[in-house]
């Protein structure tokens, strides 16, 4: 309680017009207010519409012995601006035009330091700046944020400091966060009001992941991976020696950075309703613009994935696997079904070494054969591998004609893995390779900052099932869409033609199958944001299932507009989707059926075809039965669907 008394005393404070330095600065719109003080420490606090929302918050940056801004620390001077633009993302994952609106306000110390404050009209956000010549080592950040009393979160619990962010999200109360446990970004909040309160960062570079930690109360801290001294592998009977680098060792700072520069933004989003979480762009935004000034080449779509269906195609006079023939079999798929990419998972090289190709394989070849298609070819490889061979592999990938890389197993996020993505991401753009951040930490901004970067993992996603019932789940499925996502796209990889309820479920390697329904995998095409979207199924699998296929294949991987339309985290989810003239609308619920009401006044005047695929009557025996059906819609209907248990319903919308 005592976070929130003084968090009330503070807004007394501010009232009462007492002698320590104080701003405001406000959102746009006028409903947001961010009210600062600068006496002893830096603090803020948040309201909309006169309601405290952040009753107290207390932010520093510690290097040496030395903390900023800390009690002899006056702000000399404030600069204020009103920013009303429109950005154009080069890859546009939400809208193809974002608009950015913020006022902005510049605390300025004489001591080389800025606090820089940005009040959106759906999202408060701060960040460091320093001026020095030369380097410092920063020894933490604080960021301490209070809620009110009856605050819940969905927590996402995680390794300390070992993290691939495919941790499930849990709701319960604030205070039940201890000192001892860490909880990844995006965090979500619910206040008693129902008001959502979303955490996360955007600009991460050369700098640590934000994490927080509780102390059994309603306060929030912030905590960082200290930067690694030295590095442990796993036990190479678990053949994980090229791929899994453990900390061993660390030093006591958290960054040696460039002493003049700008640090990652803290953001602070606000939503009244659920769904206005779904089409937030706000990391976007506060990212470090394009450093790529051709970015045609980058061409998102589709991919036939090999790794999931584990290559068990049949129908066949040759044996399946990681072989030449395969590979050809999953291009002639993807021709005849336009899908612009296949993916060559783990297997085509011997670990440790891309240099040296398992002899089944001959990429070249591969690579060849499904240029003469039409369909592109990208490559699988562990990270440090990468990084150990970077200039050579990527000089031979474009040699070869790859078009893009599935880097995985990074599991990290300190300073010297967060600057191998950008290392990466910027040689990777030199040969023209788009890049699908595997065993990674959620998007923090670099998707704006190099466009290549295509999309990220850091996600509990379908590959789960391949081993567990009870992490890539229908309610996860309606979870992630306000949590996870919020931060960027995430590659989540749907698509199963085996469905199942949970009593019919059982994990299977090399024949897996999904929880919930052929629908609900349907609508993660249009719901979940992956410009590079995975078929995770086999070719034989799709094939028996042409109908869905059909659609599956119909959805883009872009949009110009994201419509939200109705939704609660964790139950359920529906929004509609924009491309041209086209249109796509998708619902999703947990394991609770469900009937719901969508209402496409989102419509232009007139007629629209729309086609719909549907849980069938019998979904919640069986996940597999669906119903299409085909009507014409316009803007002033409203139309009743039910959803079954884990179940979906998807549509695609034309004239």
């Amino acid at each position: 309680m005592k976070s929130i008394i003084s968090g009330f005393l503070f807004f007394l404070f501010f009232l009462q017009a007492v002698s320590a330095q104080e701003y405001r600065i406000g959102s746009p719109d006028g409903h947001l207010q961010v009210l600062i003080a600068n006496e002893g420490s830096l603090h803020f606090l948040v309201q909309k519409d006169g309601r405290i929302i952040i009753p107290l918050a207390e932010v520093a940056m510690i290097s040496g012995k030395r903390i900023f801004p800390d009690e002899k620390d006056k702000v000399h001077k404030t600069v204020k601006q009103n920013i009303n633009t429109i950005i154009h993302p080069a890859v546009a994952i939400k809208n193809s035009t974002i608009k950015d609106e913020y006022n902005e306000l510049t605390l300025k110390y004489k001591d080389h330091f800025n606090v820089v404050f940005r009040a959106y009209n759906d999202a408060v956000a701060y960040h460091f700046e320093t001026g020095y010549p030369d380097s410092i080592t920063v020894m933490g950040e604080r960021c301490n944020i209070s809620f009110p009393d009856g605050t819940n979160a969905w927590f996402a619990y995680n390794d300390r400091w070992m993290n691939g962010y495919e941790h499930i999200y849990q709701k319960q109360s604030i205070d039940s966060l201890g000192k001892d446990e860490t909880v990844q970004l995006p965090l979500l909040l619910e206040l008693k009001e129902g008001d959502k309160v979303l955490i996360t960062e955007s600009n991460l570079q050369d700098y640590p992941g934000m994490y927080f930690t509780g102390n059994n109360g309603r306060t929030l801290q912030s905590v960082f991976p200290p930067v690694v001294k030295t590095e442990k592998v796993n036990d190479p009977a678990r053949g994980s020696w090229d791929r899994t680098f453990r900390p061993a060792s660390v030093y006591n700072y958290i960054a040696h950075t460039k002493g003049s520069r700008a640090y990652p933004w803290r953001i602070i989003a606000l939503a009244e309703r659920d769904d206005q979480l779904l089409n937030n762009e706000i990391v976007y935004k506060l990212a470090e613009p394009s450093r790529i000034k051709d970015t045609l080449w980058i061409k998102p779509g589709q991919v036939a994935w090999d790794w999931w269906n584990d290559w068990n195609i049949t129908g066949v006079d040759f044996r399946a696997g990681v072989n030449t023939q395969t590979y050809k079999y999953y291009i002639d798929f993807a021709s005849r079904n336009h899908i612009p990419y296949i993916i060559m998972d783990e297997g085509w090289y011997k670990l440790g070494n891309m240099m040296e190709r398992v002899p089944e394989v001959d990429v070249k070849a591969i690579a060849d054969y499904g240029k003469q298609k039409n369909v592109g070819v990208m490559l699988w490889c562990v990270w440090r591998t990468l990084d150990n061979q970077m200039q050579e592999a990527m000089d031979l990938f474009e040699q070869w004609g790859i078009k893009g890389i599935k880097v995985d197993f990074m599991d990290r996020d300190d300073q010297a893995v967060v600057n191998f993505y950008y290392r990466c991401a910027a040689i990777a753009a030199q040969h023209h390779l788009m890049v699908d951040y595997h065993g990674a930490h959620k998007p923090a901004g670099i998707q704006r900052t190099y466009p290549n970067v295509i999309n990220f993992e850091g996600v509990p996603g379908l590959e789960q099932d391949k081993w567990s019932d009870n992490i890539a789940t229908p309610w996860m499925a309606v979870t992630l869409p306000y949590t996870r996502m919020f931060a960027g796209p995430m590659d989540y990889t749907p698509g199963a033609m085996r469905n199942a309820q949970q009593k019919d479920f059982r994990s299977v390697n090399d024949n897996p199958m999904s929880l919930g329904t052929r629908c609900q995998q349907l609508a993660m095409y249009v719901i979940f944001d992956a410009p590079l979207q995975m078929l995770a199924d086999n070719p034989t699998a799709y094939e028996k299932e042409k109908e869905c296929l059909d659609f599956i294949t119909s959805v883009p991987t872009t949009w110009d507009e994201t419509i939200p339309l109705d939704g609660r985290v964790g139950e359920y989810v529906a929004m509609a989707r924009r491309k041209g003239s086209e249109y796509f609308a998708a619902a999703m619920t947990n394991w609770t059926p469900r009937d719901i009401t969508l209402d496409f006044s989102f419509l232009p005047e007139g007629n629209y075809h729309i086609s719909v695929f549907q849980d069938g009557i019998n979904a919640d025996r069986n996940g597999t039965d669906y119903k299409k059906i085909e009507r014409t819609v316009t803007k002033n209907d409203k139309i009743k669907i039910h959803l079954a248990p884990g179940g979906g319903w998807a549509a695609r919308i034309y004239r």
